[in-house]
């Protein structure tokens, strides 16, 4: 049993919090608001105000007294809204409240994001700071994650880092981004997650991975314009797929994870809408 605590309880960090306590794990977890905390806290996961942006200080009061083992980074880049340049910055006081705290491990819920504009299959190693660093084919936005996974693998604290592609689920049909596409290519893979799988592969990284960076996504896959239609026509949605071309992009390999021994619940992206 471990005492766990999982920053950020969204939609990806309270089920995760949830699965693990079912496992029989100590966790709490964390909200940004006073609201967030009544609304979200039960009897089995405790909730505690956790803001990062008032510094380690504060983050090492709210968590002393809950002294966890490890902890579980779940809190989005915030790259739509505008702030991404300030998850780097995040995750370094996260990362030096948890050695004030005697975390044991820290965990990373980093993106897919991180990869390099290429149509090629991308390994865990494709992507890394010094690799990006003056390279156009890593986006700013990847540049910003990778500086924030680096700061953790040179924290000299035990690690896991994953990588998630895109996260569908409850409340996230993939039906839903149609609307929102301009264009979908028939030649660009659908790099996708299941909820469930995302939270099996934090937690399975969490319990039984060191020192180690993997992909989470689906292991087969089909195009995105397939795969969108398929989800229009499941959804039963009045909606009409944008305009198709065949420009090919990255697809993203769950090999690693997979020999490190996790079981997808899901094996195709077909199978997730």
């Amino acid at each position: 049993m471990k005492r766990i605590g999982i920053i950020g309880g969204g939609w990806l960090g309270l089920p995760l919090s949830q699965l693990l306590a079912n496992l029989g794990h100590a966790v709490v977890v964390s909200k940004t608001t006073q609201a967030g905390v009544e609304q979200t806290q039960t009897d089995e996961v405790p909730a505690v105000l956790v803001d990062l942006a008032q510094g380690e200080s504060h983050t090492v009061s709210a968590l002393s007294a809950f002294a966890p083992q490890v902890v579980i980074g779940c809190f989005p880049p915030g790259f739509r809204r505008g702030n991404g340049d300030e998850y780097a910055l995040y995750w370094q006081t996260l990362i030096t409240a948890a050695k004030q705290l005697n975390v044991e491990k820290i965990v990373m819920v980093s993106s897919t994001t991180v990869y390099p504009n290429r149509a090629e299959t991308m390994s865990e190693e494709m992507a890394s700071l010094s690799l990006a660093l003056a390279n156009e084919e890593f986006s700013t936005n990847a540049q910003i994650m990778l500086r924030a996974e680096q700061s953790l693998i040179d924290s000299g604290v035990d690690y896991a880092i994953v990588r998630c592609s895109g996260l569908i689920g409850p409340n996230r049909h993939p039906a839903r981004f149609v609307a929102h596409l301009k264009q979908v290519s028939d030649q660009a893979p659908a790099n996708m997650i299941h909820l469930s799988d995302a939270i099996g592969a934090v937690s399975y990284a969490a319990l039984h991975l060191d020192k180690h960076v993997v992909n989470a996504t689906t292991p087969n896959t089909t195009n995105k314009a397939e795969f969108y239609q398929t989800a229009i026509e499941r959804s039963g949605a009045e909606l009409t797929l944008p305009k198709i071309v065949h420009n090919a992009d990255k697809h993203i390999s769950a090999d690693k994870l997979v020999a490190l021994g996790y079981k997808f619940h899901f094996q195709h992206t077909l199978e997730i809408i």
